[in-house]
């Protein structure tokens, strides 16, 4: 297990790099000049070419891509922001818990809505409340995120004054947009767990504890649900990951402080320091999700624990 685990962290080297790449690649091919968008269209070409000189902008492209890559990996600098004129990690490590904080709201709510009626709707297939749960979860995972988020603030907060519209400051300022991220993905969990689940109780052995007259409580509980759960661990890991790098359209709409908003505005100014770091530290943490789930697996399913022993 241990020497698994070893081999996955150190897979995370190539994955940062190769990320890394392509986020500079995309950088450097999209149109605009970083050092005129900071400096603004009133700067002298003087002064905007005195700025790329100062930023190492006009050397060439593997040069700059190189020295980023070796600052950041022998002494953990990830660049000066171009617009801030600091290091890029305080301003990410400074949005980054509200981030953290609306993806978890959002991921807990989701999860607690959709795993249990997903459970319900296959153990009553076909019948009313199945039908109407399948359309509605179907309803919110096509509607738009920024469409129903502008819904929500229209009712709770311009109509019924209940919740503040933009902000991060309180916990009530959480609420709107952990209702716009959650209720698509308790939908597209509920759809999951349904499905997963009225596969596995049409599987022998859940036909067998039936026969045996086991309560139809435990079979769900202890032996259908517990095999169900593997393909939804994995989609609430992965959900999770794109709930970080995915609340880029929520953060602007409710104007929070988040790192999805930073993405955006440093996107904007070509301000690509700060842009790869926010990308790299999402894919580090996607990628231990990735492992923690793994390892969940295995305590999960005893076959997989085997597999993992002779690794």
């Amino acid at each position: 297990m241990l020497k698994y685990v070893g081999k996955r962290f150190l897979a995370l080297i190539p994955i940062a790099l190769g990320i890394a790449l392509i986020i500079f690649s995309i950088m450097e091919l999209t149109p605009g000049d970083p050092a005129r968008l900071i400096l603004g269209p009133d700067a002298t070409a003087e002064a905007v070419e005195q700025y790329r000189e100062e930023k190492g902008l006009n050397d060439p492209f593997f040069t700059r891509f190189f020295n980023y890559v070796y600052n950041a990996v022998t002494k953990l600098d990830f660049g000066v922001s171009y617009r801030t004129q600091k290091p890029v990690y305080n301003e990410i490590f400074s949005r980054l818990p509200t981030s953290l904080k609306l993806a978890m709201v959002s991921m807990a709510f989701a999860v607690l809505i959709g795993i249990p009626l997903g459970v319900y709707s296959a153990m009553h297939q076909y019948s009313f409340l199945d039908q109407i749960l399948r359309v509605v979860s179907m309803f919110f995972i096509a509607v738009p995120p920024f469409w129903y988020a502008m819904i929500l603030m229209l009712i709770f907060a311009l109509n019924l004054h209940w919740l503040p519209t933009s902000g991060s400051s309180k916990w009530s300022c959480f609420v709107l947009p952990m209702l716009t991220l959650g209720m698509p993905y308790g939908g597209k969990f509920l759809r999951i767990t349904r499905s997963t689940m009225l596969e596995v109780i049409r599987q022998d052995y859940i036909t067998t504890a039936k026969a045996k007259g086991v309560p139809q409580r435990v079979i769900t509980r202890k032996h259908a649900l517990k095999n169900a759960l593997l393909p939804v661990i994995t989609t609430v890991a992965t959900s999770f990951g794109g709930l970080l790098g995915g609340a880029i359209i929520t953060e602007s709409v409710f104007n929070m402080n988040g790192l999805g908003s930073l993405i955006v505005l440093s996107i904007k100014l070509k301000d690509t320091p700060t842009v790869m770091a926010a990308v790299i530290l999402l894919a580090i943490i996607f990628s231990l999700l990735m492992l923690i789930v793994d390892l969940v697996y295995a305590f999960i399913d005893p076959r997989i624990k085997a597999k993992y022993a002779k690794t």
